[in-house]
């Protein structure tokens, strides 16, 4: 397990290296701390998925993870006891950010493993277009979007998903005390780090979003993501209905 942990990382921090010193830095450390994206893989949540869409991709580690694990799988370096790693046919991003999405480009659109096919397009995931999907990915991007446009997202995303697809997001649960109140101070100090200021964030109980995508056609399980870290997020696995 620490073997592969470490070569999964290590794969898919290299095509950063290309790009430049803290894109490479951000993807060692972002992959070494975050658990949401070991949790991908080991419980294989996007196993069987074809086609995906990540939506606030930033600089593609989602698709880097991926490519990463269909890598270390070839070569043996994928411990027995997980599912095998999802194989996507595509894989197509969604950042607001131009300048990660041009580094999402230089350091992934090169050959890929397999058949997979990886796309980064600059835009707003509250007006984008969203392609048909059969996993549709929102990783800690909501509670930037105002109450009103979350529901519009959400309800897009569902349209975009046929019944038995996928939305994988995480949130953070604005009922977790003061793990909560960490992680928005986290999230506050990313932000003016990336010289976006000081911008609210818009942040809900986590039965305030189980009741919200109950209503925009999912049903709805939950994968804690506390363990190891200071933050009050859960991953959530919405079934479209």
């Amino acid at each position: 397990m620490p073997q592969a942990r470490a070569a999964l990382i290590a794969a898919a921090s290299a095509p950063y290296r290309r790009v430049g010193h803290y894109p490479y830095l951000h993807a060692c450390s972002k992959l070494r701390v975050d658990p949401a994206f070991m949790t991908i893989v080991q419980r294989g949540l996007l196993t069987g998925r074809a086609r995906l869409l990540d939506l606030g991709c930033g600089q593609g580690l989602l698709s880097a993870w991926l490519r990463a694990a269909h890598i270390c799988h070839a070569r043996g370096l994928w411990p027995e006891n997980w599912p095998p790693p999802p194989t996507p046919i595509s894989v197509h991003g969604i950042e607001m950010t131009p300048l990660d999405v041009e580094r999402a480009r230089h350091a992934l659109l090169r050959p890929p493993p397999g058949d997979m096919k990886l796309e980064f397009v600059a835009g707003d995931i509250r007006s984008a277009e969203l392609q048909p999907a059969d996993a549709i990915v929102i990783l800690d991007v909501l509670h930037y979007i105002p109450r009103p446009a979350q529901e519009q997202v959400l309800r897009r995303v569902r349209a975009a998903l046929a019944p038995g697809a996928l939305l994988l997001t995480r949130i953070g649960d604005a009922g977790g005390g003061l793990p909560y109140c960490f992680s928005t101070w986290v999230d506050k100090a990313v932000l003016l780090a990336r010289g976006r200021g000081l911008q609210p964030l818009y942040c809900r109980p986590l039965s305030d979003w189980l009741r919200l995508l109950t209503e925009c056609g999912f049903e709805t399980q939950t994968i804690p993501m506390r363990a190891g870290t200071p933050f009050a997020n859960v991953m959530l696995l919405a079934e479209a209905r």
